[in-house]
């Protein structure tokens, strides 16, 4: 058995570009699939998993471990977000081939159920990337978490902190308080809240705004910092009695190796997109456990990337919960169908061999390529922010 074409299929999603990856076997109808989605690097990554198909066609899918290696060792330029995106889908695509010449789920390939059953969360958007998220306004917050936890929802994450943040004055402070306490008196104190600062603050800032999120009893504040400076994030752990979670912008096994060697972290949140797939996901996992730090695995991606995050979920220890994206496009289930229903907020063990859901390839072409939104986060006074 041999691969024999490695391709990408390209579907415009609003906010993002999904990228789809499909490999081919020399096996009459065996095909995998893989999402290698990277925002504002769609074409690059495009060009990256044909770079990358040049080490593995002709090559037999089941070494997916030695390929895993080829792809990132072959080449003297190795990581980053971009190839490693690149990666991430083609290993997905390859645990679904063996998954499917098994006739099995994922999930069971990657080790077996470790639970009955997976606790989602609703990503919610919000904050100041309104060209993207929609409306920053309290009210709005409120609302949007109430339909999330009339849909089933024990948990859900806000962007309540503003651009603009590097050092936090009184409004700003305001603001983040003034959207918490709305979702927080909206949907009572049954329903877990989590923040994402998005990297917008220092160190210093950060420590301010747990201060006032404190109250509403946050489970976890996310990327305090921008990623690549472990000590700040360990300051800030330091400082605030909320847990510190991170590691959506993070590619590589020794990142997340030092990182908490530092204790700079109490939940990581790997992308399967980004770091190398379910199997550099595994091995992260590994060693969070070896440093009894929880996963929430990072996903506001296309849905072909929930369903693999959800096997390697049901195979994974330290997953305490999985993040979905549903605000980006209504026509979701006619690209990629037979997802897996969400009901009280948790799915039961996806059934189905590989992945357990159809790309449709048909539908797909019906949403090609279009730029993502530019979004341009500036200062008062003009500057550039990080949004």
């Amino acid at each position: 058995m041999r691969i024999s074409r490695v391709e990408t299929i390209v579907v415009n999603a609003r906010m993002r570009n999904w990228v789809f990856v499909k490999v081919t076997t020399d096996q009459d109808g065996l095909v995998g699939w893989g999402e290698a989605t990277l925002e504002w690097k769609t074409r690059a990554v495009v060009g990256a998993v044909a770079d990358l198909a040049a080490i593995v066609v002709g090559q037999d899918p089941r070494r997916i471990e030695y390929l895993h290696q080829a792809m990132y060792r072959d080449q003297f330029f190795q990581g980053g977000a971009v190839t490693m995106s690149a990666l991430s889908g083609i290993d997905m695509a390859l645990w679904d081939i063996n998954a499917r010449i098994h006739d099995v789920p994922a999930y069971q390939l990657l080790g077996g159920a470790v639970r009955d059953t997976l606790r989602m969360y609703d990503h919610l958007g919000g904050g100041d990337s309104d060209a993207v998220y929609g409306s920053s306004a309290s009210g709005d917050f409120g609302t949007a978490a109430t339909r999330a936890v009339a849909d089933g929802f024990t948990a859900l994450k806000i962007l309540a902190v503003p651009t603009g943040s590097g050092l936090a004055g009184h409004a700003a402070l305001e603001v983040a308080e003034s959207r918490m306490r709305a979702v927080r008196e909206a949907v009572g104190d049954g329903v877990d809240i989590m923040v994402d600062l998005h990297g917008r603050t220092t160190a210093a800032a950060a420590i301010q705004f747990a201060e006032v999120l404190a109250p509403y009893r946050p489970w976890f504040i996310e990327e305090p910092c921008q990623p690549g400076n472990p000590a700040a994030l360990a300051q800030v752990a330091r400082h605030t009695t909320i847990p510190v979670a991170t590691g959506e912008r993070l590619f590589s096994l020794v990142e997340f190796r030092d990182l908490l060697a530092l204790d700079a972290v109490a939940v990581l949140q790997p992308d399967i997109c980004h770091v190398g797939g379910p199997t550099a996901m595994r091995k992260i996992a590994a060693i969070a456990e070896s440093h009894q730090v929880p996963l929430a695995p990072h996903n506001p991606l296309g849905p072909l990337a929930t369903a693999v995050n959800q096997h390697v979920a049901f195979a994974t220890p330290g997953v305490i919960i999985q993040e979905v994206m549903r605000s980006d496009v209504p026509w979701r289930d006619d690209v990629v169908s037979r997802t897996f229903p969400i009901n009280g907020g948790v799915i039961t063990a996806p059934d189905g061999p590989g992945w357990g859901v159809t790309i449709n390839e048909e539908a797909a072409a019906e949403h090609p390529y279009s730029p993502e939104p530019i979004l341009v986060p500036r200062a008062a006074d003009g500057a550039v922010t990080d949004w």
